[in-house]
């Protein structure tokens, strides 16, 4: 099989290897869809996440879909869990699955992703697709699980007013939640003009850009004291420090960015006078089924997110385009001929 190996900064080869045999409890999955995350990029143009950093070439991939091959699935597309936790350890057993320390996720560390024509992958983590969705809607279930399960961490409420700072793909998602929530107002800030005419497509009421004028009085003008919750979806500290700013009194903030250094700073005065609940955001819990039931309803748009597709034979360029941010999210399609 062909598959993408991220072997030094920047640096994505590709090569030949032997195809997977699947194990106990594994199916044998025809990838077709891979959307390329922030968290990719980090790998791609840095080397590594925090202290997970590149040791050996690495396939890297989570947000996938496929067609299974052989089993009691075959022939069926497939969303793909990337995350395998034990399903042993405390947290695990509390149904904390995103926080398990012995986790095998796709595309991170030494456990190779989805950028490759097929993956062996435990079949109870392939989640059947109706027809009605596409294999990039469906690997685009991954980073809709994501802002789902940030959505849930804030427990915002109907009639509340929400701020997303960062209008990726992720942050797209969580504007789309907000509305479907019963936000009474949704606020999105992103410097990207394409971004943030895709924000107000998606249901933002007001959208702005950082770079134009007082951010926080905008936001303090619409909502009065400011917002009830605030998202973080851009993975740097002037999206946290507007989050803290422009939150009114006993407001949450959550923080789902990753950001480039391994540390996150923020105005500790305004937090601690104002009260605010700041909780950060690791990946999702058990999210499949609600994401495809969004999707399929049309709830959630997920299929305007993808504006770029490629071949396998093409990562390298579909990271550099992915890199330069111009559109929303890049697909990469193994089993589509360069």
């Amino acid at each position: 099989m062909k598959v993408a190996r991220l072997h030094g900064l920047g640096d994505v080869r590709l090569s030949e290897e032997a195809d997977p045999v699947p194990g106990p409890g594994e199916s044998l999955v025809r990838v077709t869809a891979v959307g390329l995350c922030g968290s990719d990029l980090h790998w791609f143009s840095e080397g590594g996440i925090g202290d997970a950093q590149l040791a050996d070439p690495l396939v890297l991939g989570h947000e996938g879909a496929g067609v299974v091959v052989g089993g009691s699935l075959d022939g069926t597309l497939v969303a793909i869990d990337p995350a395998d936790p034990c399903g042993r350890c405390e947290l695990c057993l509390a149904g904390h699955r995103n926080l398990c320390p012995r986790v095998r996720f796709a595309g991170h560390g030494r456990n190779d992703g989805l950028l490759r024509e097929l993956i062996a992958w435990p079949t109870h983590l392939l989640h059947p697709i109706p027809d009605t969705l596409s294999p990039a809607d469906a690997a685009m279930l991954e980073p809709l699980g994501v802002a789902l399960h940030a959505h849930d961490l804030a427990h915002t409420r109907l009639g509340q007013s929400v701020l997303v700072a960062g209008c990726g793909p992720i942050g797209l998602a969580v504007v789309q939640l907000a509305r479907l929530g019963g936000a009474r107002t949704v606020i999105a800030v992103e410097p990207l003009a394409h971004r943030r005419a895709a924000a107000a497509r998606l249901g933002a009421d007001l959208v702005l850009d950082p770079a134009d004028g007082d951010v926080v009085a905008r936001v303090l003008e619409a909502t009065g004291l400011g917002v009830d919750v605030a998202f973080e979806a851009a993975g740097n500290d002037d999206a946290v420090g507007l989050c803290v700013e422009a939150t009114a009194p006993g407001a949450t903030v959550i923080l789902a960015g990753i950001p480039g250094e391994d540390s996150t700073t923020f105005p500790a005065g305004a937090a601690r006078r104002k009260g605010l609940t700041l909780k950060l955001s690791r990946r999702m819990k058990e999210m499949y089924p609600r994401t495809i039931d969004l999707a399929t309803r049309g709830a959630v748009d997920v299929r305007s997110l993808v504006t770029d597709t490629f071949a396998l034979d093409d990562a390298a360029r579909a990271f550099a385009v992915a890199e330069r941010r111009e559109g929303l999210k890049v697909v990469v399609d193994p089993s589509r001929r360069g």
